[in-house]
């Protein structure tokens, strides 16, 4: 079980009609937080309104009292409740010439439900098959009610006008019964225990076609052929009974540019509704889920191998289209990141796919992994807390310990009875003087809490981790390599000079690491999130991003895992090699910058290519291989 959130605004409508606007923005949430299976369907959805508005300048205040009660009105016919929210009332700008400047008064509706099974939800990248794609309206007729409206549309906007009119949704009650169809649609699976819904996407700004455009992106491969002679057929009453009549290449001739106009506005107009995916041989089944809730379907695409999107005699290059996507965030990141990182970026993105290998016999099962209670200990030591980490290791099968470092200090700990100890990621004293040095001096300038590590480190039956910020600490105190502590690496800022967080792809290397010994040759994806993540080493001499006396380098300490591209941003801090983690000679002691215990179910990866029965990730090997060497030891 768990909870879904979402978002939904429409200023632009709302400029044009404040109560189309407020109902809008609901509907934006509403049709994003449906691809949760919720527990209640569409009354177990609370929202919470927060009203940016203009007031106190000449029709404003109206204007609001018809969003407020429009969305009030709204939310009442759907049944949802709206317990909370926020306002401000004052954005307008004043300047001293005399000129001033409003904002435009918007609804940001956020959303929150239970769901059922955070398993069971549908994604909005298309699956690379043979499929079909519906388009589902969550406006009652809304190809037979007349002229599609492009006000408020980003197509508007980007032509400059605005219109006089919106979209709006006049049947709640239609909204309301294809919300339930689609629940229907996402908790139905065959007997194999496949879902009905391969992908599924809203459609918000920039319509229809930005919608399959944004199916796609993520992929590396496959386009859509389009065919919408049914909805124009529609609109225009069969009049357009044949797509070709409508491209673009014979409208003029054929007559026929009344019916491109429909065209033009069905594939730009921004009424709620949504796109999914289906299989061929259930397209008939989703179409009676449908039918039964009196909500009507088009089918509109088909799966092709070319990376297009074909659309009445017009073909749409998909990665194209994304770079154009992509430019704006692009031109924002130059002042972010600077111009050197921010155009690798853009340069790279699409060339550092997602392409995960996982380790032979891996089954996915949790049931191996119970705690006994002749468990070995493992030590969570910390400045605040980290229950990501304490929960891996439980599943692991260790008795987990938390050792807080007031207790290392005072003398209450002395690590005598742990085997493994995980310095944990965070900000340890908002790292104070550094990444991890305040924490480090907490272990340098007390006499108790050294002598209990140094004793720790003494023996030949512990081991450790560092993860993060607890990966800097160990690179600050020399414990990547203890033997010869003057040699272990440091860690410097990201080339990109911010704070990273990314979900990205690392390469489990051949090294003496205990805990990603059945790990390796695996390519896994894993979680990023830090500003200091650079790994440096004394004496280093760098040569087209590689160590060019790497064999001098890793004498005391090895190469255990590489982010599985060397540039930026596959590489999110510029370490030489791509290097994200190193374990000492003996192979006891690793520290990476990544978070794998973010990582161990298959619903905490951004993207996850396993079985969706999967119950944990590969990533619990690592857990499950300390564990292991702990109690042989």
């Amino acid at each position: 079980e768990g909870i879904a959130t979402s978002i939904g605004h429409a200023p632009a409508a709302a400029l044009i009609d404040s109560g189309a606007g407020s109902r809008l923005s609901v509907a934006e949430a509403l049709t994003n937080v449906v691809w949760a299976p919720l527990k209640g369907g569409i009354k177990a959805v609370s929202l919470s309104a927060n009203w940016m508005w203009p007031s106190r300048n000449k029709g404003e205040d109206a204007r609001l009292y018809g969003a407020v009660k429009a969305v009030s009105d709204f939310a009442v016919a759907l049944g949802i409740n709206i317990p909370t929210g926020k306002d401000s009332m004052s954005m307008t700008q004043k300047y001293p010439d005399g000129s001033k400047v409003l904002a435009p008064g918007t609804l940001i509706i956020s959303s929150v439900a239970p769901v059922e099974d955070i398993n069971n939800i549908v994604r909005p990248n298309a699956s690379n098959c043979s499929s079909t794609f519906i388009y589902i309206p969550f406006v009652e007729n809304l190809y037979k009610a007349g002229e599609l409206s492009l006000g408020g549309s980003a197509f508007a906007q980007a032509l400059g006008f605005l219109d006089s009119t919106t979209p709006d949704i006049l049947s709640p009650n239609y909204f309301a019964n294809a919300f339930a169809a689609l629940q229907e649609a996402i908790r139905r699976r065959d007997a194999g225990g496949e879902s009905l819904l391969l992908a599924g996407h809203d459609i918000s700004a920039g319509g229809l076609i930005t919608t399959l455009l944004e199916m796609n992106f993520a992929n590396t491969c496959g386009g859509l052929s389009l065919d919408l002679s049914a909805l124009l057929a529609e609109a225009s009453g069969n009049a357009c009974s044949s797509a070709s009549a409508c491209s673009s290449a014979n409208a003029e001739a054929s007559g026929n540019a009344e019916c491109w106009k429909k065209l033009e506005r069905a594939l730009f107009a921004e009424y709620p509704g949504v796109v999914v995916q289906v299989a061929e041989q259930r397209v008939e089944e989703l179409e009676q889920i449908l039918a039964s809730h009196n909500v009507k379907g088009y089918r509109i695409a088909q799966r092709i191998e070319e990376r297009v999107i074909r659309v009445n005699g017009i073909e749409l290059d998909i990665d194209l289209m994304r770079d154009i996507w992509y430019k704006t965030s692009y031109l924002m990141e130059i002042r972010q990141s600077g111009a050197e990182c921010a155009r690798e970026r853009y340069q790279n993105y699409k060339k550092q796919p997602l392409r995960f290998s996982f380790p032979k016999g891996f089954t996915g099962r949790l049931e191996q992994y119970a705690t006994s209670a002749e468990a070995p200990i493992a030590a969570i030591i910390r400045e605040k807390g980290d229950r990501e980490m304490a929960w891996a290791l439980h599943l692991a099968g260790f008795r987990v310990k938390d050792v807080h470092m007031t207790d290392l200090v005072s003398g209450r700990e002395t690590l005598e009875e742990v085997k493994m100890i995980v310095f944990v990621g965070g900000f340890s004293n908002s790292d104070t003087l550094g990444s991890a040095k305040g924490w480090a001096g907490a272990f340098l300038y007390n006499d108790k809490a050294k002598a209990a590590l140094d004793n720790f480190y003494a023996r030949k039956d512990t081991m450790s981790l560092g993860i993060c910020n607890g990966c800097q600490l160990m690179a600050e105190l020399g414990l990547i390599t203890p033997e010869n502590r003057e040699e272990s690496p440091k860690m410097k800022h990201n080339l990109s000079g911010k704070f990273e967080s990314c979900f990205t792809g690392v390469h489990i290397e051949e090294s003496p690491s205990i805990m990603l010994k059945s790990l390796q040759g695996s390519s896994l994806g894993i979680w990023v999130a830090h500003g200091e993540g650079r790994f440096s080493f004394p004496g280093e001499i760098v040569e087209n991003g590689t160590f060019a006396n790497a064999q001098e380098l890793f004498r005391n300490c090895k190469p255990a895992v590489t982010y599985c591209y060397n540039s930026y941003p596959g590489n999110p801090n510029g370490s030489p090699m791509g290097l994200a983690g190193v374990c000492s000679a003996d192979g006891r002691h690793l520290a990476m910058m990544p978070h794998p215990e973010r990582c161990l179910r298959p619903w905490n990866w951004a993207y996850y290519p396993g079985s969706s029965t999967n119950q944990v990730s590969p990533w619990i090997e690592m857990f499950v291989n300390a564990r292991n060497w702990c109690q042989g030891k």
